[in-house]
């Protein structure tokens, strides 16, 4: 899949060392691409995603696209041998009439303040917890969302580790609208008696943030038990992340 990528870039003469790939996707769009990486040769360039976003909601981005957007977060997070940077975009936009330029922007402003979208605040969570090593994560029993005769996954994950302080990062996108109960066990190492849970979350996915409602959808945290095999519970539209 990586040589055929190289070779749509109309240059054969020289080795690559990294594409510039380009993806604007419905929030649908983004969950079936979530594995995308996954299956890409580690023989050819390295991915710069220069551009990206699931482009759902006006003028900023609403709860769905921030679940989209976590997706495929997960997906180069997991893939970070392969994946080495990555850009948002469009970022900003300005909300007052006839000022708006492109739709689903990741920041909303006008001329006395500013305020972030659902799909602001999954990059805020995504970026402050994150170790320097990907972490294997086995699932089984997965819940399943269905788009027309197909079957899409509803949960989406990456796991990291600090190795300098060895804190464990576990990131997790409930795309549907039901509760999900899950059971987490950990493999090795010790474990400490409690962790922090950060969420995200909605009661619909086109619940969003307006620059006079800006902090409607914010992560909220929160001390919980953990253990070697703790159980965790994943609210409806939400994006979760474990630190232990």
């Amino acid at each position: 899949m990586m040589a055929q990528q190289a070779k749509d870039t109309g240059v054969d003469s020289i080795k690559l060392d990294v594409v510039d790939e380009h993806y604007y996707r419905n929030t649908e769009g983004m969950f079936r691409a979530a594995n995308q990486y996954d299956t890409y040769s580690r023989k050819g360039p390295k991915v710069f995603c220069g551009e990206w976003a699931s482009r759902e909601g006006e003028p900023t981005t609403n709860m769905n696209a921030a679940l989209g957007d976590a997706a495929w977060m997960a997906c180069m997070e997991r893939n970070s041998d392969l994946v080495v940077a990555s850009c948002y975009a469009p970022l900003f936009v300005n909300v007052n009439p006839g000022g708006m330029q492109w739709k689903s922007d990741l920041i909303g402003y006008n001329a006395l303040t500013a305020y972030g979208s659902p799909s602001y605040y999954a990059q805020c969570m995504f970026s402050q917890h994150v170790g320097n090593k990907i972490v294997p994560v086995k699932v089984s029993g997965m819940p399943v969302l269905t788009y027309g005769k197909e079957q899409l996954p509803q949960l989406y994950y990456s796991a990291t580790t600090n190795t300098h302080n060895g804190k464990i990062y576990l990131k997790v996108v409930n795309g549907g609208s039901t509760v999900q109960n899950a059971e987490v066990m950990v493999n090795g190492g010790k474990i400490s008696r409690t962790g922090t849970m950060i969420v995200l979350r909605a009661d619909r996915p086109d619940d969003t943030n307006r620059i006079d409602d800006p902090r409607h959808i914010v992560p909220v945290s929160s001390k919980i038990k953990v253990s070697k095999d703790f159980h965790l519970k994943l609210s409806p539209y939400s994006i979760t992340v474990i630190e232990i």
